[in-house]
């Protein structure tokens, strides 16, 4: 799994297999190791997060302070995704 980043306990990061075609551009994210059911969140054109699903049930405080900090490297993320899938969908 590449990680992107670490938040605390949280660790955000993709999963290595998002199948063909390409699902558009989102992270994961759980505290501890990643898992296959971890939250996620989709990352739109505009480099705003939408929450998919939050399965790792991260409570709603930190969820929230979580996607500002996405938001904020949104940049960092869309490149890495580049560099690890080589191209870039969006959900909206």
């Amino acid at each position: 799994m590449p990680r992107i980043f670490r938040l605390g306990p949280y660790w955000v990061y993709f999963w290595s297999n998002e199948n063909k075609p390409i699902e558009p551009i989102h992270v994961h994210v759980s505290k501890g190791n990643p898992t296959a059911n971890a939250t996620k969140i989709w990352i739109t054109k505009q480099g705003m997060c939408y929450l998919c699903h939050n399965q790792s049930r991260i409570p709603q405080k930190d969820l929230r302070n979580i996607m500002r900090i996405i938001e904020a490297q949104s940049d960092v993320i869309i490149q890495e995704w580049l560099n690890c899938f080589g191209e870039v969908q969006y959900f909206c």
